[in-house]
Parts: C-alpha cells; sequence; structure tokens
C-alpha cells in the first residue's frame, strides 16, 4: 500500500511539475511579441524627417520614432544590397558569410533569423526583396516577390494613361546616360499607384496581417507569433514613384553638394558629366520616392493597427543602407561615406520600448537579429556576431559599441569608424566592375582618415598629418584584427608579425561563397 501510494505521489507531483511547465511555457509564449520588420532600398538616414530632413514629407516614419526608439548612429556592415541583407539576416559578417557581392547566393549551410524563429514556433513570412540569389526560401515559409507580382500584373492589365502623360522612358543602367537612369528629369514610372509593385507589396503585407488577425480570434489556443518581412524596392534608382505623385518636388528645392578636387579620382566617369540642375533633379526623384515609400510603410501599420495586433508587436523600419545624393560626386552607395553607410533605424514596441527617445550609440545592422531574438526569448546562437540592442533600449544613453566596421569588396575597400574618427583603406590595386569604372590611373594603395567631430562631411584627409600618425596606425590595427577575426578562411591570411599592409592587402582579396556552398 505504502508502494501504491508513493508511486501515485510521484505520478501526481510530475503531473503537476509537468502542467506547471506547460504553463510557464505558454506564458513565455503569450510574452513574446510579433516580430515586423519593414525593409527599403537604398533609404538613407539623412532623408527622413525624423532625422532632421526638412523637405521630405515622411509622416508615418516620423510617428514610428514618435512612439518607440530612433537610432541616430546605425551602420549597414557592406553598403551593396546583398551582403548587407545577408549579413543582418544572420546577424554575421558579410565577409564572414563569404557574402560580399551583388550576385552571391546566401549559403544554405547559414542560419537565418526566420529560420530560428521558425523552429521556436513563429510563423514567418518575407514579402517583397530579399536577395537570396537562388531559390532558398532560408526559414520563410511564406515567401512573395516580384514574380507574384507581374502574374497580378497580368491578370488585372491596366488602363493605358494619356498620351501626354510624361513619363520615365526605357532605360539601361550604365548603356544609358546617368541622367536617364539616375531620373534626372523627376519623372513619375509609367502607372497609376495603385498599379506600382510598392502598392501591391503593401497590400499582400495588409492581407497578411488581417489573416493572422482573424486567425487568432478564431482559434486563441494556437496562437502562434509571426515573423513578417516587407521589403520595399523603393527608392532605388531610378527612383520609382506613380503618376499620382508628378510635381511633389522640383528640382529647385536642392543644391547640388560641392566636390572637391580631392574627389576627383574616385568619382565614376558617369558621374562627371551630369550638371547642376541635373543632380538637383536626381534629389528631387529621390525625395518623392522616398514620400511614395513611406505611404505604402503607413499602409501596412495601420493595417497593424486596424487588426488589433499593434500593441504586441516589434516593429522595426530599416534600409537595408544609404545612398549618396551627389556628395564627394556620387550618386550611389558603393563607399565608406557616412550617407551610404548610415540608414534610419527606428524600433517600437508598446510598453516595453520608451516612446520617442534616441540614441546615439554606434550601431551595426547585424545587432538587429539577437536584438530580435532576446525580445522574444530565444538564445542568440554563439556564431552570430552581432550584439544585442536591448540594453540601449532600457538605457538609450549608454555606449554600445567603440568602434563599426564596414567592407566594400568590389573596391577591395574596408573602414573603421569610432565616434569621431573614421579610417577608410582600400588597396587601389582593381577598377571596379559594376559599371562605375573611374577611368583613372590605379591610385594604389590609399588611406584616408576624417574627424567627423569637426568635418562631418569627409573633406578633409588627415591620414599624412605627422601629428595623426600614431592614431592611424592603430586605426589600421584595429581594423586588420578585425578582418582577421571575421574572415571566412583565416588560413589564408599571412601571420601575426607580417607587416599591417600586407595583412589589410590580403585580407581584402575578394573571396565569396560559390553557388554549390
Amino acid at each position: 500500500m505504502q508502494i501504491k501510494r508513493t508511486f501515485r505521489w510521484w505520478l501526481c507531483t510530475g503531473l503537476n511539475l509537468l502542467a506547471l511547465g506547460c504553463c510557464v511555457a505558454e506564458a513565455q509564449a503569450a510574452n513574446r511579441p510579433n516580430v515586423l520588420w519593414i525593409c527599403a532600398d537604398d533609404h538613407a538616414a539623412y532623408v527622413c524627417g525624423a532625422y532632421g530632413n526638412r523637405i521630405v514629407r515622411t509622416p508615418h516614419l516620423d510617428r514610428l520614432a514618435a512612439e518607440g526608439q530612433r537610432f541616430d548612429r546605425a551602420f549597414c556592415n557592406s553598403p551593396v544590397c546583398t551582403a548587407s541583407r545577408q549579413s543582418f539576416l544572420t546577424g554575421r559578417y558579410p565577409r564572414t558569410l563569404g557574402v560580399t557581392q551583388l550576385s552571391t547566393p546566401l549559403p544554405a549551410s547559414e542560419t537565418t533569423l526566420a529560420e530560428i524563429l521558425g523552429s521556436s514556433g513563429y510563423r514567418t513570412a518575407a514579402i517583397g526583396k530579399m536577395h537570396f540569389n537562388s531559390t532558398q526560401t532560408h526559414g520563410f515559409e511564406t515567401r512573395i516577390d516580384m514574380p507574384d507580382y507581374q502574374k497580378w500584373l497580368a491578370a488585372n492589365r491596366p488602363l493605358p494613361l494619356s498620351a501626354d502623360t510624361a513619363v520615365q522612358p526605357p532605360w539601361k543602367p550604365f548603356k544609358d546616360p546617368a541622367s536617364i537612369w539616375l531620373n534626372s528629369r523627376a519623372l513619375p514610372y509609367g502607372a497609376r499607384e495603385a498599379e506600382m509593385s510598392g502598392t501591391w507589396l503593401a497590400s499582400q503585407a495588409v492581407q497578411y496581417l488581417t489573416r493572422h488577425a482573424q486567425s487568432r480570434a478564431g482559434n486563441a489556443t494556437q496562437d502562434s507569433p509571426f515573423f513578417l518581412m516587407v521589403s520595399f524596392y523603393e527608392p532605388h534608382s531610378p527612383f520609382h514613384f506613380p503618376v499620382e505623385y508628378q510635381g511633389r518636388h522640383s528640382a529647385s528645392e536642392f543644391v547640388a553638394p560641392p566636390v572637391s578636387t580631392a574627389d576627383d579620382w574616385q568619382i565614376p566617369a558617369i558621374f562627371r558629366d551630369l550638371t547642376a540642375v541635373e543632380k538637383q533633379g536626381i534629389a528631387a526623384a529621390y525625395h518623392i520616392s522616398v514620400e511614395f515609400l513611406d505611404h505604402n510603410v503607413g499602409r501596412v501599420l495601420t493595417a497593424l493597427q486596424e487588426s488589433g495586433l499593434d500593441q504586441d508587436t516589434l516593429v522595426i523600419y530599416t534600409g537595408d543602407h544609404g545612398y549618396m545624393l551627389g556628395q564627394h560626386g556620387r550618386f550611389e552607395k558603393h563607399c565608406s561615406y557616412d550617407p551610404a553607410i548610415r540608414a534610419p533605424l527606428l524600433m517600437r514596441w508598446p510598453g516595453q520600448i520608451k516612446p520617442d527617445t534616441s540614441t546615439s550609440a554606434l550601431v551595426e545592422f547585424i545587432d538587429i537579429a539577437p536584438t530580435i531574438l532576446e525580445l522574444s526569448q530565444i538564445a542568440t546562437p554563439a556564431t552570430m556576431q552581432g550584439q544585442s540592442l536591448a540594453p540601449l533600449l532600457a538605457d538609450p544613453q549608454r555606449k554600445h559599441r567603440e568602434e563599426i566596421y564596414i567592407e566594400y569588396s568590389e573596391n577591395e575597400e574596408a573602414a573603421v569608424r569610432s565616434e569621431r574618427w573614421k579610417l577608410v583603406y582600400t588597396t587601389g590595386r582593381r577598377e571596379r566592375q559594376d559599371g562605375y569604372t573611374t577611368g583613372r590611373p590605379l591610385p594604389g594603395r590609399t588611406i584616408r582618415l576624417f574627424d567627423l567631430e569637426h568635418d562631418p562631411d569627409e573633406l578633409l584627409n588627415l591620414a599624412e598629418r605627422p601629428e595623426h600618425l600614431v592614431l592611424v596606425h592603430r586605426l589600421q590595427g584595429k581594423l586588420a584584427s578585425h578582418l582577421r577575426r571575421t574572415a571566412r578562411q583565416p588560413e589564408l591570411l599571412p601571420g601575426p608579425d607580417a607587416p599591417l599592409y600586407e595583412l589589410l592587402d590580403e585580407a581584402l582579396k575578394p573571396r565569396d561563397v560559390k553557388p554549390a556552398e
């Protein structure tokens, strides 16, 4: 009898503990936020009202910033779409992934944020541009992109525009003059708003959120959180916007940035013949495209609110990198100047992130994935190289990183940036192959040092000043250590006693993975 009573006691205790464990797990799951990550293509931080731009109209992004936290010094890890996107989706540096160039596919062996969240009970979906460069979905169970939009467009043929409607002409980048494919006349894409890909992608996101809310209302016991990534193609050149947006801005509202003689060696030949008026018109087109982007961001955020999901959702907004609108004579990203690498980063989670806050801490985009995991109560894999921003969300005044690192493989260029100083190292032995050739003789090894406190536009190179030689050597050492630490194949690099320039030159050779990896 005693044995039976003891057995029953242990059985009841075990069942109670199991039930308690289930309750704890359910409580933890209930506290996990939905995650809505909205990403834009080529959106520079300085073209957003929340970041101080008084020309562009971005009411929805401004509201998102006012309701959450704005990161004032958030930087991509590579100023090229594929490298940046795969880097922040994995929380790993592009060079560690072996994904540093536009056409490189993300290896199937790499673990993405979507795969981690999916294995932890999240429903995952990606709508829009992802740049996987393969048929792999990398953990997104729902995948919607341009082929789906093209099918919809073919089945819903729009009415033709009137013959006198001025629209962008057909264009081919690098074959046509830059004034055409950079839309220097600030002309709309040949479509109405209802027919634009940005409108359609936003509608798909709205439908996804609506379905999720309906599913939750119909079966609350099987309420899984979602991870939805909505990635728009705007404002990437040629800076699309619909005919209804024509005339929102004109060239006369803008001033072309000055270009110094020190910039001449690095200006791509295709930009040298642009007139001042054309440069102003390009800026106008870009600003209008950002406003169209903001409108569609607003549609998604409104759907989130109307579906009743907004209070339980962590919303993140980023660009994949920045963009140059004439700074240093360039209209591109593809470099280490701040306008090309600094993008908006906004986060909102009602009740968890204090509204209307900002931080000037240095942040890398690889920090976003571990932040999402920590806020979702999911362990961060040791392979992730980013650092969670959760402490900054709690205390925006604290420090986060001493410096951030950028690499642009196509130009064999890398940079280290602290709060005050930026050092840019370029091997200077490789002419760019992506249509942005300079037509100038190869400059050879080039080192640039900028005092960002006194020269925020990065116009005065201090690298050759005798009083800065020790600083240059120290920053070169930091950059070399970073490149060695994050190399995919460190065994190919010179030993620790090799001169710094030998290590830097060898480390910056493009070594992207092959498609089969």
